[in-house]
């Protein structure tokens, strides 16, 4: 228990927003969950389960479940759980409905395709001046949803409301650290998701543990040169959003990106590999690649899987080019 008691809204009804909901909730808030499709808001509400993405996981009492929007109007915080691509679509519906000072908390992992632009920084654009913050880290929505201990980050330039979010969500089923360095923790995020498809693609080509080992610790570099060149702190790499999140998310398939890069080396189709669930590393690779080529940042498995992905390359060529790069000193 926090101590205090809030309203928090949470907009985004799947598996990751439902568990944030029951662990908000656990800490001692009041929570508003909204969920877009009336039916879907409405089965929730009368059988206090989401059945499609989190079956068996019964709703805390303190949720409220939701299909109109204009219901987190009344909350103090919102958390935004829907996918990256979405966020200024959402920011802006939400925009007119909110005071100026109720932050938004960001919980997707990615950057803006179409645009080339942060997640924090479109939604700056849409809301000026209005707070903001990122959730990111190791967590899988399963977990946190069962009771097993994780624990994440939460960043905002204003460190006085981090500690106070951090504080307001942090409870016996969640650990919320708090940082400054915005950019840092959705960095990680973001680009995680795409050494996770060449994680699992190695697997699924059958190259072993081994190539995957490699392909972690030298995607953990491309992301160290990438944030640095847009103002990440390496310390913040180094931790729970980075790190630790890059570890979780390239070792399991319960990782989506990961699965996703699974099944593509097992030789399935990009529909295939999808089978109709989002891998997030798929929108965010070209633009990773986009944004690492403005600052002159190496990132070569980055591009392999944006290469992969687009069809240009298959998974052997993939793997000839990184294998047939120049030998150097690491680093």
């Amino acid at each position: 228990m926090n101590g205090e008691s809030f309203t928090i809204g949470v907009v985004g009804g799947g598996a990751w927003g439902t568990a944030l909901a029951n662990a908000a909730a656990s800490a001692g808030n009041d929570v508003i969950l909204y969920a877009r499709e009336p039916a879907c808001a409405q089965a929730m509400r009368d059988t206090r389960e989401n059945a499609r993405y989190l079956p068996g996981i019964r709703l805390h009492d303190a949720v409220r479940i939701t299909s109109t929007l204009e219901d987190i109007a009344r909350t103090q915080a919102v958390l935004v759980v829907t996918p990256a691509q979405t966020t200024r679509a959402v920011t802006q519906a939400l925009a007119p409905l909110l005071h100026a000072t109720t932050p938004l908390v960001l919980c997707a992992k990615g950057i803006e395709r179409a645009s080339g632009r942060f997640l924090s920084d479109i939604v700056l654009e849409e809301r000026p001046g209005s707070p903001v913050a990122i959730l990111s880290g190791p967590s899988f929505a399963k977990d946190v949803a069962q009771g097993l201990p994780t624990a994440v980050t939460l960043a905002c330039g204003d460190i006085a409301l981090a500690a106070h979010l951090a504080q307001l969500l942090s409870g016996k089923v969640l650990r919320v650290y708090h940082s400054p360095d915005v950019r840092g923790v959705e960095i990680g995020g973001a680009a995680k998701n795409v050494l996770a498809i060449a994680c699992g693609a190695a697997i699924g080509r059958g190259l072993g543990e081994s190539a995957k080992a490699a392909l972690i610790a030298r995607g953990f570099a491309e992301l160290m040169r990438f944030a640095r060149a847009y103002g990440g702190h390496p310390e913040t790499l180094m931790g729970l959003s980075g790190l630790g999140d890059l570890v979780l998310t390239c070792g399991s398939a319960q990782s989506r990106n990961f699965a996703f890069g699974l099944r593509l080396g097992e030789g399935m189709s990009m529909a295939e590999a999808a089978g109709g669930k989002l891998a997030e590393g798929v929108h965010t690779a070209s633009v990773l690649v986009s944004l690492a080529r403005e600052k002159n940042v190496e990132m070569p498995i980055a591009e392999a899987v944006d290469a992969l992905t687009d069809g240009r390359i298959t998974i052997g060529e993939a793997l000839d080019a990184l294998m047939n790069r120049p030998l150097r000193a690491e680093g």
